[in-house]
């Protein structure tokens, strides 16, 4: 019965970025999470009693996400390090036609507290590069031109071309080292 719940969820928290990232900031509403989900109203409900709960289950499930895919890639790059794997990581990220995260304007604006533990994410990650890294001021250009680009590509405001985009990410996978 647990593995069942859980799998719940994720379909729960899956149906829901989908929902978001489709319909738009803001228009999220439970019962096209729980059609899209395939599951009753109340079966959402059960796993995420009000709309700011299945916000904040899509905040801590992107991070948690996140976190293992940028392992994982660490572990894969082996001596080239956290580094390049955060900028591979990202970048596979903004390629994808549709934010993979654009659902995050809906959890804002139902609850801006929900930039706190992306706040902290991201400060844990920076003082983790800093920690493998002897050049501070390359790890600052990488980090900062990295979040720019999650950040065009998250406001659908991207001005490089594909081209643009892979010169970059050479070019600070390069600064990496």
């Amino acid at each position: 019965m647990r593995v069942r719940r859980a799998n719940s969820r994720e379909k729960i928290l899956a149906a829901a970025a989908d929902v978001a990232r489709e319909a738009g900031p803001g228009s999220l509403s439970l019962e096209a999470v729980a059609s899209r989900a395939g599951v009753s109203k109340g079966g959402l409900l059960y796993n995420f009693p009000t709309k700011a709960k299945l916000m904040q289950g899509l905040v801590e499930s992107y991070l948690s996400d996140f976190q293992k895919a940028l392992e994982a890639r660490a572990a894969e790059a082996g001596h080239d390090g956290m580094l390049s794997a955060y900028i591979k990581l990202s970048a596979d990220d903004c390629g994808q036609p549709k934010p993979s995260a654009s659902w995050m304007f809906s959890a804002i604006a139902e609850d801006p507290d929900f930039l706190t533990p992306i706040k902290a994410f991201k400060r844990q990650l920076f003082e983790r590069l800093k920690e493998e890294t002897d050049d501070l001021g390359s790890l600052v250009v990488c980090f900062l031109a990295i979040e720019g680009m999650r950040s065009m590509n998250l406001f659908d405001s991207d001005v490089l071309s594909r081209d643009e985009r892979e010169l970059l990410v050479a070019s600070l996978l390069k600064i990496a080292g």
